[in-house]
């Protein structure tokens, strides 16, 4: 079945224009929804990435601010309030302007519970309200001192205030999308592709003709988990770019059109590095018990998983920070493999096999409890990490189930709790602030799907928003970070050291990566390739 569905994707990816005037690339899953207001879903914010704007932008290589829709900004000495100055004649892409109340509203509606925007609230809490002091001056006025009251105002979405108080169903808006920024939706074929077309009238190519970023007349985002089929439709020209995991990287990037066709890239820049983890449902009646959680994370073979699949581009993770973060603390070490220290934790928490069944069983709440535990999955490609897993739990007497599920279906049963166990990938932060992943508070709404609750770690999260110097934030914070590992709460896989991808022979780049990102935005097809057709 799975070949077949490989040879379906590649015989519809076919269809491809004879001009050489679309950028195809993989966003690796389907957005659950269009509407990026409130989303967690990376995969919708990946696609409105090219679509919504903010007020300023970090610079590629210094990550220093810059302006964007905002074309000036001050900051009052006390940081009580910060003043942007937009650009005149940006237009949304349904053609109405951009002014002051656009802005306003995208502030005002993080606390309008009509458009689910809860989990993000935690962000913006610093923030007191949005003034409009003209149609083309904003001024955000903060609450408090959080550290990163700024840094929230600089880079939050803009959205259209006329489109989203149109009266629609909430479904218009998961079909549909407007901004300001280089690339206007056209469509979205669901299971198959969404389509951008280029902002012609995008205020950037007004105001600086050189700018040298977004290329492409259009752009394909299509959906593929698979490695191996996202590989093969690079080959095939379906895909002009991938991401690539080390294993596809060094076992399956290989053969005669590797270095002609296609080429695939090996660089290091300064982002921050996202991880792989299971989340334990902190509240379920075997994994409420911080000696079980400790035991399952011995039981969790990393070393082999990283020589088997990454080929020692990675190492295990120690915490939820990424090791190079001056916010991780350097005395953390990894949890090691170790059954028989597994095995010595669950029966000192009273577990063993009472009737022979090689299932490790407790009487729990007056009743004899199997230890089973299901693991909701929503990538097929991640199957053999816990299949690993599976099998040297299964040794230790510990029966670990896992459930492939269609992508909306896991983010709704994640987002009310519905789950033993969960595996899923975070992105990270050049600056950390765990409130909104780790804060009792963001259990509800937020992004705390585990259940992580700690009055300590409470209490220092909230003080380290109002450091404003960095070292002594940091020394809070990796306070809270030790709170957070010594109770377990997930297993963290690996952090990757290097990033790998692949593209066409079609793109032109100046170089393989920028300090702080890849600079896609900077790529263009070759001036041979487009002479040709």
């Amino acid at each position: 079945m799975r070949y077949l569905i490989l040879f379906l994707l590649l015989i519809s990816c076919d269809l491809r224009p004879k001009k050489n005037s679309v950028f195809y690339l993989n966003i690796s899953g389907e957005p659950s929804r269009l509407n990026p207001v409130g989303s967690t879903d990376g995969h919708t914010g990946s696609v409105a990435g090219y679509i919504i704007e903010s007020l300023l932008e970090r610079d590629i290589e210094s990550y220093d601010w810059k302006p964007r829709l905002a074309k000036s900004w001050e900051v009052s000495s006390d940081k009580t309030y910060f003043l942007f100055k937009l650009r005149e004649g940006v237009k949304w892409h349904d053609g109405v302007e951009f002014t002051a109340k656009d802005v306003k509203f995208s502030f005002d509606v993080m606390f309008n519970d009509d458009f689910n925007t809860a989990a993000l609230r935690p962000y913006y809490e610093g923030i007191k309200e949005v003034q409009i002091i003209d149609d083309y001056t904003v001024k955000f006025i903060a609450k408090d001192e959080n550290w990163q009251n700024f840094d929230i105002a600089a880079s939050m979405d803009i959205y259209p205030k006329h489109f989203y108080e149109q009266d629609k169903k909430k479904s218009y808006f998961n079909k549909h999308l407007v901004g300001t920024g280089p690339y206007k939706f056209i469509e979205h074929k669901r299971g198959f592709r969404i389509l951008l077309e280029r902002n012609k009238k995008w205020w950037k190519d007004k105001i600086e003709p050189e700018h040298g970023e977004w290329n492409f007349p259009k752009i394909v985002l299509r959906f593929v988990s698979d490695q191996t089929v996202s590989l093969e439709m690079l080959k095939k020209g379906a895909f002009d770019f991938i991401g690539m995991r080390p294993d596809a990287f060094v076992k399956k990037a290989v053969g005669p059109e590797w270095g002609k066709s296609v080429h695939k890239v090996i660089t290091k820049n300064s982002t921050a590095k996202g991880y792989n983890y299971i989340g334990w449902n902190m509240k379920h009646p075997i994994l409420k018990d911080k000696r079980v959680r400790k035991a399952l994370f011995h039981l969790v073979n990393r070393e082999l998983m990283i020589e088997k699949f990454e080929f020692g581009y990675s190492v295990p993770a120690a915490s939820p920070i990424y090791p190079s973060s001056p916010y991780t603390d350097p005395n953390l070490k990894a949890v090691e493999f170790n059954p028989k220290k597994a095995l010595s934790i669950l029966r000192e928490a009273g577990w063993e096999d009472t009737d022979g069944d090689n299932i490790l069983d407790k009487v729990i709440d007056g009743k004899k409890t199997k230890f089973s535990i299901t693991i909701l999955e929503p990538l097929e490609g991640f199957m053999k990490y816990l299949t690993i897993f599976k099998e040297d739990a299964k040794k230790a007497g510990v029966d670990i189930n896992v459930k492939i599920m269609e992508w909306n279906s896991f983010i709704k049963l994640a987002k009310e709790k519905k789950f033993d166990a969960i595996r899923l990938a975070t992105t990270a932060v050049i600056d950390w602030n765990p409130i909104q992943q780790w804060h009792s508070k963001s259990y509800d709404g937020g992004s705390n799907h585990v259940g992580f609750m700690n009055e300590e770690a409470d209490e220092l999260m909230t003080k380290a928003k109002f450091i404003h110097d960095r070292t002594e934030r940091i020394k809070l914070l990796r306070k809270v970070e030790r709170m957070i590992v010594e109770e377990y709460p997930m297993v963290w896989f690996s952090y990757k050291e290097s990033t790998m991808y692949g593209h066409t022979n079609r793109m032109k780049k100046e170089k393989d990566t920028y300090k702080y990102g890849l600079g896609t935005s900077y790529w263009k097809f070759k001036a041979e390739e487009r002479e040709k057709i």
